[in-house]
């Protein structure tokens, strides 16, 4: 199994980079959880980078979620995104966006957005006519889910599958969306390589959040492929897997006290009885940037955060049976 440092790669692969971000093609789904207010996307596309399938994504804080992909245009998901602020649903935010249409030209795009309008969701979407066939989306009460370039349309209808029949939180039942999608060829393009994609991401609020930008969510991972072929959604699993996964580990979660967090120089991390025998950090890609044993018995860590940049991490911390419990970190 390849280990988290090892699965975010460029790829090499003329046919994957021969397609600018502004031509964005994509499979995706947006989606409201009304009890707990939750707010979460999901996405993959065979564009190799950072910004390849995430770009499309934009979570409004309370409100809701909406993806703006095929020819995507930052102009029209900025428009999207007003309009949401504004207080439009998300079918008065298709319709206006179809109206208002940046290039006077909404045959190519392709819109889903889903709000929690008071713990009564809504949801909508539109695909234009001329889109990357094969192409469709799919709306439900809380959901939306669209896709376009697809191997065939049973991509989009296997990811509503998977969300509607997946017990858990919302992020679960997003990633098994993503599994849903998994196939060769997923996005059309990727089918010589034998991979559904070559970037994925998964993203999901809380109430609690107060940055909505990329990497600062609750929950917001992201991979793509660079220099070694992969199938991104597997690497997503992994790594949501491992951010998210408190199994075996002998402390209650509660005997973990993390403070301050967020952090700007030091933050004490003090682990009740205890006896930790090392910690890694990761950053919300699921790269190991800091792997530290522990030279001390003692039950309070102290970490140093003076050199890092702003935003989410996740701390993984190890007993001596290396038993794991990840906890995530905010610096601002």
């Amino acid at each position: 199994m390849k280990t988290l440092s090892q699965l975010f790669f460029c790829v090499a692969c003329i046919l994957l980079l021969s397609f600018s971000s502004s031509a964005q093609h994509t499979f995706s789904i947006v989606a409201v959880d009304p009890d707990t207010g939750e707010i979460g996307s999901a996405g993959a596309t065979c564009i190799a980078a950072e910004d390849g399938a995430q770009t499309v994504s934009v979570i409004v804080l309370g409100k809701g979620a909406i993806n703006t992909q095929s020819f995507w245009d930052p102009r029209n998901q900025n428009n999207a995104t007003d309009r949401m602020e504004a207080g439009d649903s998300p079918q008065q935010i298709m319709d206006w966006l179809v109206d208002n249409d940046i290039n006077n030209d909404p045959s190519t795009r392709q819109y889903i957005a889903v709000d929690l309008n008071g713990g009564s969701p809504r949801s909508a979407g539109y695909t234009g006519t001329d889109c990357f066939r094969e192409f469709v989306h799919v709306t439900g009460p809380n959901y939306a889910i669209a896709g376009n370039i697809l191997i065939s349309e049973d991509v989009i209808t296997d990811m509503e599958t998977a969300f509607l029949n997946t017990n858990g939180s919302l992020a679960d039942k997003l990633m098994a969306a993503m599994q849903g999608a998994k196939r060769p060829g997923a996005d059309e393009r990727c089918l010589n390589n034998g991979i559904s994609s070559a970037s994925a991401y998964i993203r999901v609020a809380d109430p609690n959040d107060t940055d909505n930008s990329y990497g600062n969510l609750t929950l917001d991972l992201n991979v793509w492929v660079t220099s070694t072929i992969f199938e991104p959604i597997d690497a997503l699993q992994d790594l949501y897997n491992a951010t998210l996964s408190t199994v075996d580990f002998s402390a209650n979660d509660s005997d973990i006290i993390i403070s301050p967090n967020p952090a700007q120089d030091v933050i004490a991390i003090n682990v009740g009885d205890q006896i930790m025998d090392s910690y890694q950090i990761l950053n919300v890609s699921g790269k190991i940037i800091k792997n530290q044993s522990i030279k001390t018995l003692e039950n309070n860590l102290f970490i140093d955060v003076r050199g890092y940049a702003k935003g989410t991490y996740f701390i993984r911390l190890y007993d001596k049976e290396h038993h794991v419990l990840n906890k995530r970190i905010v610096i601002k």
